[in-house]
């Protein structure tokens, strides 16, 4: 095991995990999953495995969480069937099952795009299937997934109360946002060891890549892509928060300062999911709306950004024509990247993907086994037509979850939970190249289910259900250890 710079982070956040407890320590656990990149410790005889900062600490929630009182019938009540916890369980359990057998079963049966790892780089390279540290590593990581989901989705179905989870999701939005500029101000200032203090995971960091003259911004993560991904789950939190009438103070600020460096990522992939997911979240609210009178603030919002839209419009499309480096900028970002030599590897890790799913009669390669640019060959190619068809359920059920009236702010809660995990999912469905949605897709899709099934439970006026951190009888006690 190999100490790292980053490793007194994690040793903080077990501290505050086990002091707090996982519900009340919520807003420590989001703090930590913008430092994409921050190693608690790395493991050289693993292949060079790292074990992330945010990994410890789902890991200590999720403990913690197994020491209270009645946690395994409690967390059985996490997956009633039809449920999104229902489905996840299915699919981690047959996930775990590809993993282990099928790279073994289909052996050379057919060539994949695998990770190779030399002196602490990464490259993908073509290979016969066969099994590898991958699979573990990728299953280590569904069930980290799991864990996210299921602590959080029980404690909040527990105890579902907003307040706190709003207050987290403003905690990560902000330090995203503080490592977003750090990255760029330290870079113009040379001053990059500044980042390499949490920068010390065994990944390729692109640190020091420029797009048209301008550094693009990779906060704590590897890459801009990836710093994209996850702040498009904040920009959807945020905006689809505040079309519900979300009120919360402070909320209008992380949505604007979350936008800016989202545009300033100068990811491709963002910028099209963000466009992507403001026409569904825009579409979705004026469906909404249709046969019943418009609220004013939801009106005001849609058709004020309707028309910075427009004008933002106009004012790229004359930048584009009269301006040389505007013009080099989106060329690169957008117009041009299928034609770029990522853009046409990527396009063959997608047909490869789809050859080994039939190769392996529609079973898969086993998960991580391979590669793809796209989520849904991702996960044909390695966890095949069963374990892709539950995963759709999940998603299915999670984005079809109730919203029961009363509550606005919860209300708007869920349903900004929901806006994330859907603009990550937007994305994913143009660049992730394993079914791996990422923790913090997780933890928002936990939150969200939680929220709404503790709050249809109160609808019922179940009035004996068990809240918080346990309790004996129908007495109720404050949620946490």
């Amino acid at each position: 095991m190999q100490i790292v710079p980053s490793t007194p982070l994690a040793l903080i956040l077990l501290i505050v995990l086990m002091i707090r407890g996982p519900y009340r320590g919520l807003a420590a656990l989001m703090a930590a999953t913008p430092l994409g990149v921050a190693a608690a410790f790395n493991l050289p005889a693993a292949g060079g495995a790292s074990i992330m900062v945010v990994d410890m600490g789902v890991a200590a929630a999720f403990g913690l969480m197994l020491l209270q009182p009645d946690s395994p019938a409690r967390v059985l009540g996490s997956m009633r069937p039809f449920q999104p916890g229902f489905y996840l369980a299915m699919m981690i359990l047959f996930a775990a099952f590809t993993a282990v057998v099928f790279p073994r079963i289909f052996a050379g049966d057919t060539q994949v795009f695998g990770i190779a790892r030399s002196n602490n780089t990464l490259g993908i390279i073509s290979i016969p299937l066969h099994a590898t540290t991958g699979n573990l590593t990728q299953l280590f990581r569904i069930f980290l997934d799991g864990m996210a989901f299921f602590t959080f989705a029980t404690l909040f179905r527990e105890w579902p109360d907003a307040r706190p989870v709003l207050r987290a999701v403003a905690v990560a939005a902000w330090v995203n946002v503080a490592l977003g500029w750090i990255d760029v101000l330290t870079f113009d200032l040379h001053l990059g060891a500044v980042m390499k203090l949490i920068q010390t995971a065994n990944y390729a960091i692109l640190d020091d890549v420029a797009m048209a003259g301008m550094k693009r911004m990779i906060g704590g993560f590897s890459e801009a892509s990836s710093f994209g991904y996850y702040t498009l789950g904040l920009f959807g939190f945020w905006l689809q928060y505040r079309l519900r009438g979300g009120r919360a103070r402070g909320s209008g600020w992380a949505f604007a300062m979350t936008t800016l460096v989202l545009l300033r990522s100068t990811s491709s992939s963002a910028y099209v999911s963000m466009l992507a997911f403001v026409l569904v979240a825009g579409g979705v609210a004026m469906a909404r709306q249709l046969g019943r009178s418009v609220e004013r603030r939801l009106l005001g919002t849609l058709v004020w950004g309707l028309v910075v839209l427009w004008l933002a419009a106009l004012a790229l499309g004359a930048a584009y024509v009269l301006l040389d480096p505007v013009q080099a900028f989106l060329n690169r970002a957008l117009f041009d990247k299928l034609a770029t030599a990522s853009g046409v590897e990527r396009m063959a890790w997608n047909m490869q993907a789809l050859k080994n799913f039939t190769d392996t009669w529609m079973m898969g390669a086993g998960l991580g086994s391979m590669r793809a640019s796209n989520w849904l060959l991702a996960c044909l190619g390695s966890i095949g037509l069963v374990g892709t068809g539950l995963f759709l359920g999940f998603l299915a059920t999670l984005f079809a979850l109730p919203r029961p009236d009363g509550d606005t702010e919860r209300t708007a809660t869920i349903e900004g939970l929901q806006g994330g995990c859907l603009a990550m999912f937007i994305s994913a469905m143009l660049t992730q190249p394993t079914p791996d949605l990422g923790i913090f897709f997780f933890l928002l899709a936990g939150l969200a289910t939680g929220l709404s099934r503790g709050a249809v439970l109160e609808s019922l006026g179940a009035a004996k259900w068990r809240i918080g951190s346990g309790i004996r009888g129908n007495g109720r006690v404050r949620p946490g250890l």
